[in-house]
């Protein structure tokens, strides 16, 4: 989250003593935001443990103040954030001068009519204080904003605008701009752009314009028949304008509510909850609580309630749905209380930045199917029994409780989405030791620095330490009684004798908290291959998806496939960059070839290779060897000393940076013109400009010296800190060393060759000179390769690729990014934030009860949300599809049919058993890309009388392979139809005998 510095300074001001009270405080610390709470004085129950993730058992025993408790852990979470903490009592008699001081003020389960009185406060002050009003009352939740009657947003969606190309902008009143290449524009009327870079009509440059959209590549901008003709080039990109918002008191939107929806299979719920949320606190204010567990006498008179308040908001409530609000009220399901806090804490972020729109002004989010096939359970499945998960046996009841604490849960991933999935994990009691329940999870990386402002588990002493174990520690803290086994693994293929199919045999569920969806789609193809439920969820700044993934129901996260990834053409990267984009990407691909690629490809020639003497007798012979030229080059220019690294690193920057420039000059000048007549350098071509070495350049000193402290990390050599004393006169004279400089050694052309090629014999004398200088060692037929790590500041490596970028750029005329856009372009760095993470962690450890608890289909529940504007829409997830062989023969994903063979099983034996099990009559048998059978290839009919065994082996620790059949079509002329994986195990011990 982008936060001016001056924010630190800023407060605001919370009063409540619940669970989203502490994920509210928890993301806006993160963030970086002042803050004060103040808290009820209540004693700690132990109720709270189940609740409250920074409550712990010694808290309850010692019986301190909730205030106590959280102020020290929460005032972990960020250094710069002062917490100040108050046990006074908040009531309608308290004088609200204080709160003159604050910024924002936000109220978490407070009485409504204080809620009222002090929102009433806030909006007459001028300026206004911010206020928000955040509540849950078992399975519903709302959120309500009232920021005062004109709240500028200098950002309104937060999206990051794009520049693009114009092709031609016409003179003429209106004056009409095309787009490059016919893309779109994506621009609305009304909307302002600004033009830069157009060569002709140069009266546009700098100049901001407002829009009339024309079609979806073309727009109006006003008057331009006075200007000069349009010659070519120029860029426009939107300029984001302020939005100004108007709020009204909560008093007037108690009758009138402005909604927002999230679910529109249910449009009419938010205002019902709306009412039956008006009618809890009527109930609250008059009988000063909540109605109690599954009492019918507390549902009738909420009932009541809530009919005197419909009549008035004219709309009508089921008494289902008031009758499971009833039951639940005193509850609390956890997770429900985090995705409200993160949605709440980002509504605190807008109010003190003026960034992202506000929502206007409610916001009610349930979660009735969790509970809906609950609710006809016997009263005793409800009742407290003194333990940390009352609130939550409240919502779902005991025998539901219990399928959580034997659950089985393997966790891909613990970073930010991962940190939260494990808070709530605890909180809802899942994988219990003294149940046999556990949570295996496993992430290869090391905490940084960079996250800790949204995975709260980490603290400053954590930085290089593993995550999944230092998470798996941090949330045994706020559960004792669960079972974690925390690996530093990676799952991939690689690894699939650790997460093997009889791994996957013992889980109940999997969870994913990945970054990148090629992990994400081999994760699911384990899943669904061993049938078992995945949740995934992932966030991108402000947006946030879930997606939930359950056997035999929906269909799997590789079903659908997202538009791929537009990648850079080459002949832009090396010769025509345009955006700095395009900068960074090429510095990104010179730090991988010259770092990792080339000493990787370097280490692997010679551990593939005896000795250099013996790759030189082969040259020799005429023998080809694959890299074997490259290879030879690195040895022979190996530098020793830093001062040579040093002089290597100036003779790459003016490779790049000047000789590149002139060779592209010279082979299309700047008057090139194409075959058309149109000249070859115009938009979105740039021509070069090359660039003098200055060692009194700072951009030119990083490149040089950040080069030269990489080459002198894969070669071994010491580096020294003290490079500048270094340079002298003598280096920066284009010239390199020589390995040899003995006259008497062997020419190439005195040994008996042969070889033709001028590469080849070019390679032979180098590799010759520097064998019989002694200049091949051991150490020197070994690189060390390095891997690129962004958020290391000490290693040189964003020095490199920050300074070649801004080099480059500097060189094609392109505005420079700062070193923070550079590390996250370079890096591919997901945005991520606290309040996002919250809320879709919460959101899907919701699904995970539904999982538990073998829901049907339609309970469900995907959803994509984008709290910068805000909007949120829960969907039912998608229904797996059936594939019809025959009448009464279907399948989908998440079938599998199973052959058992034995040693002298032949294919034919194999297609028999396929025939007699399943009725079809198999056409076609393949493993993976490997054809097994196929009736017109030549020879395979041949292969109908050879074992499985000689046919195919399993991949290691398996004992059977997964292999696509397909069958004959029911009408002839149609293609064959490929069926389910049918799984072949060699033996039919071997199913059983499989090691975990």
């Amino acid at each position: 989250m982008d936060i001016d510095d001056s924010l630190y300074s800023r407060q605001r001001y919370v009063l409540g003593d619940s669970a989203m009270q502490q994920m509210a405080q928890s993301a806006v610390f993160l963030s970086g935001m002042g803050a004060l709470g103040v808290e009820i004085d209540f004693a700690h129950v132990v109720w709270d443990l189940g609740t409250n993730f920074f409550i712990r058992e010694e808290d309850v025993h010692s019986q301190k103040k909730r205030v106590e408790a959280v102020h020290s852990r929460a005032a972990e979470l960020n250094p710069y954030v002062q917490v100040n903490v108050s046990t006074d009592v908040l009531d309608e008699s308290t004088d609200l001068s204080f709160l003159k001081r604050y910024q924002c003020v936000v109220l978490t389960e407070t009485k409504l009519s204080l809620q009222k009185r002090i929102n009433h406060f806030c909006h007459s002050q001028q300026p206004p204080i911010k206020f928000i009003g955040c509540d849950v009352f078992g399975i519903c939740s709302r959120v309500f904003c009232d920021f005062g009657e004109a709240f500028e947003v200098s950002d309104p969606t937060g999206e990051e605008p794009k520049e693009l190309f114009i092709q031609n902008i016409s003179q003429g009143n209106p004056g009409v701009v095309t787009c490059m290449d016919s893309r779109t524009h994506g621009l609305q009327t009304g909307q302002s752009v600004c033009f830069k870079e157009i060569n002709g009509m140069i009266e546009l440059n700098g100049t901001t314009h407002q829009v009339t959209v024309l079609s979806p590549y073309s727009f109006a901008i006003g008057d331009t028949s006075s200007f000069r003709p349009f010659a070519h080039g120029g860029i426009f990109r939107l300029v984001k304008t302020p939005k100004t918002f108007n709020f009204e008191m909560m008093e007037q939107q108690l009758c009138d509510p402005r909604l927002l929806t999230p679910d529109f299979s249910k449009p009419e719920v938010p205002l019902q909850l709306h009412t039956i949320m008006l009618a809890l606190d009527a109930f609250l204010e008059q009988h000063a609580r909540l109605p109690n567990i599954g009492c019918l006498q507390d549902a009738e008179l909420l009932l009541k309630f809530t009919e005197e308040i419909s009549r008035t908001l004219k709309n009508k409530v089921s008494f289902e749905l008031v009758r499971c609000v009833s039951r639940c009220a005193r509850g609390c399901l956890s997770p429900l209380a985090a995705a409200v806090g993160g949605i709440a804490s980002q509504e605190v972020l807008k109010a003190l930045t003026g960034k992202f729109s506000p929502l206007q002004q409610w916001f009610y989010l349930d979660v009735v199917e969790v509970v809906q096939p609950l609710q006809y359970l016997p009263a005793e499945e409800f009742a407290p029994r003194g333990d940390r998960y009352d609130a939550l046996r409240a919502c779902i009841g005991e025998s539901m409780c219990l399928k959580l604490h034997k659950f089985q849960v393997f966790m891909v991933g613990c970073g930010a989405i991962g940190c939260e999935m494990l808070k709530n994990l605890a909180l809802l009691g899942v994988g219990l030791s003294r149940y046999s329940g556990e949570i295996c999870v496993t992430d290869p990386d090391l905490i940084e620095k960079s996250n800790l402002n949204r995975q709260f588990l980490f603290r400053p002493q954590h930085i290089q330490k593993p995550k999944s174990t230092t998470a798996a520690a941090a949330t045994l803290e706020i559960n004792p009684e669960m079972q974690i086994d925390a690996h530093l693994n990676k799952v991939c293929p690689a690894t699939e004798d650790i997460y093997s199919d009889a791994f996957f045999s013992h889980l109940n569920l999997v969870v994913t908290a990945l970054d990148n969806v090629e992990a994400r789609r081999y994760v699911d193809s384990r899943s669904v291959s061993n049938q078992k439920a995945l949740l995934d969820s992932g966030t991108m700044g402000t947006k946030g998806h879930t997606e939930i993934i359950v056997p035999f129901l929906t269909e799997s996260y590789n079903s659908h496939r997202d538009p791929p990834e537009e990648e850079i053409p080459f002949c832009t990267l090396k010769s025509f960059p345009a955006v700095i984009e395009h900068t960074i990407q090429w510095a990104r691909d010179k730090y991988e070839s010259a770092f990792s690629h080339k000493p990787s490809m370097y280490n692997m020639f010679w551990q593939s290779n005896s000795s250099a003497q013996d790759v030189l007798q082969r040259m020799m012979a005429g023998e080809s060897m694959e890299g074997a030229f490259q290879v030879i080059k690195l040895l022979s220019r190996r530098p020793t000393h830093l001062d040579h690294c040093l002089a290597l690193a100036r003779l790459k920057f003016d490779k790049y940076f000047k000789r590149k420039a002139l060779q592209l000059l010279h082979s299309f000048p700047l008057d090139t013109r194409l075959k058309d007549g149109s000249l070859f350098w115009q938009s979105p071509k740039r021509p070069p400009s090359p660039i003098e070495f200055d060692l009194n350049d700072p951009l030119h000193f990083s490149f040089v010296v950040s080069s030269a402290r990489l080459f002198a990390d894969i070669y071994n050599i010491p580096y020294s800190e003290e490079v500048k004393r270094i340079f002298n006169a003598s280096i920066w004279v284009c010239f390199f060393f020589y390995l040899c400089t003995d006259e008497t050694v062997k020419k190439p052309d005195q040994v008996k060759m042969t070889v033709s090629s001028e590469e080849e014999r070019e390679a032979i004398s180098q590799l010759q000179e520097a064998i019989n200088s002694n200049f091949v060692t051991p150490e020197r037929l070994r690189m060390t390769p390095l891997f690129f790590e962004k958020d290391d500041d000490t290693n040189g490596h964003m020095d490199f690729v920050a300074s070649a970028s801004g080099l480059r750029a500097q060189m094609y005329a392109i505005e420079a990014a700062d070193r923070l856009q550079t590390k996250r372009i370079a890096g591919k760095i997901i945005p991520a934030i606290a309040t996002s993470t919250a809320a879709v962690a919460g959101l899907v450890s919701l699904e995970l009860i539904k999982v538990a608890g073998g829901y049907r289909f339609e309970l469900f529940k995907n959803c994509f949300f984008n709290l910068a504007i805000p909007v949120m829409v829960l969907t039912e997830t998608a229904q797996v599809k059936r594939t019809q062989i025959r009448d009464d023969i279907s399948f989908s994903i998440w079938d599998r049919w199973t052959i058992f063979g034995h040693e002298d099983f032949t294919l034919s034996d194999f297609m028999s058993a396929v025939r007699e099990e399943y009725g079809i009559e198999p056409t076609m048998v393949v493993h993976g890309v490997k054809m097994l059978y196929v009736p017109v290839m030549p020879g395979h009919n041949k292969r109908l009388e050879l074992t499985m065994h000689k046919l195919i082996k399993p991949s290691a620790g398996r004992k059977y392979v997964d292999l696509t059949v397909s069958f004959a079509p029911e009408v002839d002329g149609d293609e064959d139809l490929p069926g389910p994986p049918v799984r072949y195990y060699f033996s039919r011990e071997s199913k059983s005998g499989e090691k975990a």
